[in-house]
C-alpha cells in the first residue's frame, strides 16, 4: 500500500501493490498552506512513510493530548470546555519525513514538527484546509484507513494532482 495525499484538491488516494486507487478520502490540511519548517503551521510536501500507529483499540473520538489518550471522548459539551483545543481524534498515523534537508533532520524534520494524519471532529469540514500542519480525517475515513496501512506505509504529500 502507499497513501498519496494532494494539496490542491484535499484529497488521499490509498494504493496497492498494483497501482490501483483502493480508497479515497477527503482531507483538511494546513489553513496556511504547504511549507517545511518548524513552527510554520504549514504541511509538509515530500516523501514520509508512517513511523508509528497510535490508538489500537480506543474508542472513536478518543482525545489524544501528545500522542496519549486522555481518557476523554469528544462531545460539543467538552468542544465548549476547551474551545481553543487543536482535536486529535481517534486514531494517529505519525509521519516521519524520508528527505534529508527537505523534510528530515533539522528545522525541517516532520516527525519532531509532530506531523499526524488524525481524526477530527464531525463538524470539521473536510475538503478545505484548516489544520495547524496535520492532515485531518473523518474519523471513521481514519479508522478504516488506520486498518489497512502498516507503520512503514510510504505517504507522499503532493501540492497538486496531474491525471
Amino acid at each position: 500500500m502507499k497513501i498519496n495525499i494532494y494539496i490542491v484538491t484535499q484529497q488521499m488516494d490509498v494504493i496497492d501493490e498494483q497501482g490501483q486507487i483502493v480508497r479515497q478520502y477527503l482531507i483538511s490540511s494546513a489553513k496556511n498552506g504547504t511549507g517545511q519548517k518548524n513552527g510554520s503551521f504549514c504541511t509538509p510536501l515530500g516523501k514520509h512513510i508512517i513511523r508509528a500507529k497510535i490508538g489500537t483499540g480506543q474508542p472513536v473520538n478518543t482525545v489524544f493530548i501528545k500522542r496519549r489518550p486522555t481518557g476523554e471522548i469528544y462531545s460539543s459539551k467538552l468542544a465548549a470546555q476547551f474551545p481553543k483545543r487543536d482535536w486529535i481524534l481517534t486514531r494517529i498515523l505519525w509521519l516521519s519525513g524520508c528527505e534529508p534537508n527537505f523534510n528530515r533532520l533539522g528545522l525541517v524534520d516532520t516527525m519532531r514538527r509532530y506531523i499526524y494524519i488524525h481524526g477530527t471532529p464531525d463538524s470539521v469540514t473536510m475538503g478545505k484546509p484548516g489544520s495547524i500542519g496535520c492532515i485531518r480525517m473523518r474519523n471513521s475515513d481514519l479508522v478504516e484507513l488506520f486498518d489497512l496501512v502498516g507503520a512503514g506505509t510510504q505517504v507522499e504529500i503532493i501540492a497538486s494532482k496531474i491525471n
